[in-house]
């Protein structure tokens, strides 16, 4: 065998062993293709399936939650709730979920839609999710979208390191809740209403939009911000979401 075969052969291999590496992780992540917030998810996937190729973790999507129940979730270290709402959940699912938070299977990681809690679509509020976000119920939101400036409040959190100690989003909803969940959650950062842009009348006053509830074993964190796809090119965004990735999987 010549030399020239030799080495492509060397070469062959070494890229197989990279190839067949097994993950770091696994992730899974539960979105929405329908609605408006389909461009989120869309620019999601793409980010995401490239840090995980860089990473050198897994991650696997599902639209529905047919298939979730407690051997399905045991595979994943982390559950990412990619803008997908918490009602209409199969039962299984239900129960399975609720299992893993509470018993600390995994990390978990929420966006926007997580906090959209009450009676919508003919279901009922999901009691325990309820508890899971700091006791709150959605109230309202801004519909024609605004700017906004983000104020971090614990800047030594892990899920902090390397975001500015205040950073802008270009387009949000901004929710507003029957009042601040902060007296349930640890809150990480706050929204500076008199920063919206335009001007709105829909405030809160306290108005957190990244926290962590220290009550569930699950490393866990929900980040308000996840309506528009141009946050994949905000870097302060993406620097909180790989490390939230990071701090929730415990890696």
């Amino acid at each position: 065998m010549g030399k020239n075969t030799l080495l492509l052969v060397a070469i062959a291999t070494l890229l197989l062993s990279f190839n067949t590496a097994k993950p770091r992780f696994r992730v899974l992540a539960l979105y929405e293709n329908g609605g408006h917030h389909v461009a989120y998810s869309k620019a999601a996937k793409v980010w995401l399936d490239q840090l995980a190729a860089d990473s050198g973790f897994a991650i696997d999507y599902i639209q529905y939650t047919d298939s979730i129940d407690d051997a399905f979730l045991s595979k994943y270290q982390l559950f990412i709730q990619l803008d997908y709402a918490p009602y209409g959940w199969k039962e299984k699912a239900v129960k399975a979920f609720e299992k893993y938070i509470a018993e600390g299977r995994g990390g978990w990681i929420g966006f926007h839609h997580a906090t959209l809690l009450g009676e919508f679509d003919g279901y009922p509020m999901w009691e325990w999710f309820h508890q899971f976000m700091g006791d709150i119920r959605w109230k309202d939101y801004i519909p024609g979208f605004a700017g906004g400036k983000v104020r971090v409040e614990d800047t030594i959190h892990p899920v902090m390191r390397g975001v500015p100690h205040s950073f802008s989003i270009k387009t949000e909803e901004w929710y507003t809740y029957d009042k601040s969940p902060r007296a349930n959650v640890h809150v990480i950062a706050n929204v500076d209403e008199s920063s919206y842009v335009p001007a709105s009348e829909k405030k809160m006053g306290d108005h957190p939009v990244i926290w962590t509830n220290p009550h569930y074993k699950a490393r866990n964190i929900y980040i308000f911000m996840g309506h528009s796809p141009d946050l994949f090119s905000n870097a302060a965004y993406v620097t909180l979401f790989r490390n939230a990735i990071s701090w929730a999987a415990k890696k």
